[in-house]
């Protein structure tokens, strides 16, 4: 087997199993954040192998939405809805290929939302209109990696500092300095029935929004000019974040658990996606020198952990992704109340989009340490 198999193999899976993602179970073709996910990797998949297959899926799945006069299928600006811009992620990549107006007109019309996206007192992006006033961890990851790359792209002028400035604004009201964790959201006004009324904070430390917190971090750091005045703030919000991680870090399996800092609590379980973000932010740090060397035996030891903890291999040789949940949030018409027992209930589903493509993203850059980047870091 080559050192590259797991990505392979588990995009090879995705593409037999779901060869249209808006089609899977639950999607019914509606502009999801999660295909963004899985196209990430393939996008960086293709980038390390040269295969144009990977390509041809992450145009093939785009193209359902992008409308040759640039609208995107499904997307209404007005909703304000920080999640709908992760899939313009792809719009850059595809643009650079084909040169087709239509995409660079649909990244246009997705980064025309955050001109008038909703922003906390402090100038922090809320969520959702529908979620006034509060950050959430999620939403760093798909919103500002977009943002950067566009102003990168289209818009030298435009203000990097409002990039980096979301994740400064996000760790000051999320981070619990017991812990060095950052809390899932904050709520400005302090009304909202899941947060504390002195803090804002809402009550736990949920995995995968972490996990969402420190991709965003290397990602945009991968963009970002180093001699921005922000970079080296941000690399220490980076560090400082993957260091209380570690400190949870399960030490037997070398992953996380759904609620990070409650590994022996009723009901707590290790989570696919998260471990499987963290494990790549871990990884790319290291392949962009954002990371000494002292990581890669957490490194080594999550990824093993992934693979022995959630992947199961079909008697057809696909891999199947167990353990991931399927969605949580906080508020909304559902009372998400923030509460433990909230979290752990949440349905855990097997090859959950969100799951597969952080998977996909940290078999890929973990593959490509082993295989180029190792050597500079001994």
């Amino acid at each position: 087997m080559t050192k590259r198999h797991w990505a392979v193999r588990t995009a090879d899976s995705i593409m037999e199993r779901t060869p249209r993602l808006y089609e899977s179970r639950g999607y019914n073709g509606k502009w999801s954040y999660d295909y963004g996910v899985i196209l990430k990797g393939f996008e960086r998949l293709w980038k390390m192998t040269g295969e144009d297959k990977y390509f041809r899926y992450i145009r093939d799945n785009m193209d359902y939405f992008i409308q040759e006069n640039g609208s995107v299928k499904g997307y209404r600006q007005d909703e304000h809805n920080i999640d709908h811009l992760n899939n313009g992620k792809l719009l850059f990549v595809l643009y650079k290929e084909t040169g087709e107006d239509k995409y660079k007109r649909a990244v246009a019309l997705l980064r025309e939302q955050l001109k008038t996206h909703p922003r906390t007192s402090e100038g922090a992006f809320w969520h959702k209109r529908i979620y006034p006033y509060q950050i959430w961890l999620d939403g760093l990851y798909m919103g500002a990696p977009f943002y950067l790359e566009y102003l990168l792209s289209f818009e030298q002028e435009g203000d990097l500092s409002d990039v980096t400035k979301q994740f400064i604004l996000c760790e000051r009201h999320t981070k619990d300095e017991a812990t060095g964790l950052l809390y899932h959201a904050w709520d400005e006004k302090r009304v909202q029935p899941w947060c504390s009324p002195q803090t804002g904070q809402s009550p736990n430390f949920w995995g995968r929004s972490l996990g969402w917190f420190v991709m965003a971090l290397v990602d945009v750091l991968e963009m970002l000019p180093p001699e921005h005045s922000d970079f080296q703030e941000l690399q220490r919000i980076l560090i400082d974040t993957l260091k209380a991680l570690r400190n949870y870090q399960d030490a037997d399996s070398g992953v996380w658990y759904q609620i990070v800092d409650a590994g022996g609590r009723k009901g707590n379980y290790l989570e696919a996606s998260a471990s499987s973000m963290i494990t790549y932010a871990i990884a790319k740090g290291l392949r962009l020198g954002l990371l000494g060397s002292e990581w890669i035996s957490s490194l080594d030891h999550a990824y093993a952990g992934l693979i022995s903890e959630f992947v199961l291999e079909t008697k057809e040789g696909w891999v199947n992704l167990n353990k991931t949940c399927q969605v949580a949030g906080l508020g909304g018409e559902d009372r998400r109340d923030g509460t433990y027992a909230y979290y752990i209930s949440e349905p855990i589903i097997t090859n959950d989009q969100k799951g597969l493509g952080a998977f996909l993203l940290a078999c890929t850059e973990y593959e490509y340490l082993e295989v180029e980047g190792r050597a500079a870091h001994r």
